[in-house]
């Protein structure tokens, strides 16, 4: 069991790794001389779409972000993210739920399960706003879990992925000092 899990996030890992490279290549040809802030940019839109890419539209936060980017890219990101897709991105504006609270008059209750209900729809309300998609659904606490773990399980491939290219750069300079 734990050596099909492993492959699995490896083969996530690979999937990653080559659409954020497809990404980063695609900006740097479409603009070769950029600044240090397009380049981080470039880097974070890359890999926030590559990452959305390698879950294939199964979840919501997935979704929110090819969303996001849809509506927000332009020239060299609309490009590399369409790329890293294989689709065209679509035009058209999510539209953002508002939902207003409504108060009780004169209901408040300061008993145990009402404090306790009160700190839950609260740490609910955190954990939508930090999940890319789920602040605009209307999610159970189940969906929101699974939504929570999934981004949660992909945003660690981003990091192992990225933590091992800085190790390598780091190698690879020091080994070039040596040298020298």
């Amino acid at each position: 069991m734990q050596k099909s899990s492993s492959s699995s996030s490896l083969m996530v890992r690979q999937e990653f790794c080559t659409k954020w490279k497809k990404g980063l290549q695609i900006y740097s040809a479409y603009n070769k001389e950029m600044t240090i802030m397009e380049r981080k940019r470039a880097i974070k839109l890359s890999a926030d779409v590559a990452i959305a890419a390698t879950r294939s539209s199964t979840t919501q936060w997935s979704r929110a972000v090819v969303a996001d980017v849809s509506t927000s890219a332009a020239g060299a990101a609309r490009i590399a993210a369409e790329e890293i897709l294989g689709r065209k991105l679509s035009t058209e504006r999510r539209k953002k739920i508002v939902r207003r609270r409504r108060r009780r008059k004169g209901a408040v209750s300061s008993s145990a399960a009402a404090v306790a209900k009160r700190v839950v729809w609260n740490r609910r309300r955190v954990l939508k706003r930090l999940i890319p998609g789920s602040g605009w659904k209307k999610l159970d606490e189940t969906s929101l879990i699974k939504e929570t773990l999934d981004y949660i399980a992909s945003l660690q491939v981003q990091v192992d992925v990225m933590r091992h290219l800085a190790n390598a750069a780091e190698t690879c300079l020091h080994h070039q000092q040596i040298l020298l």
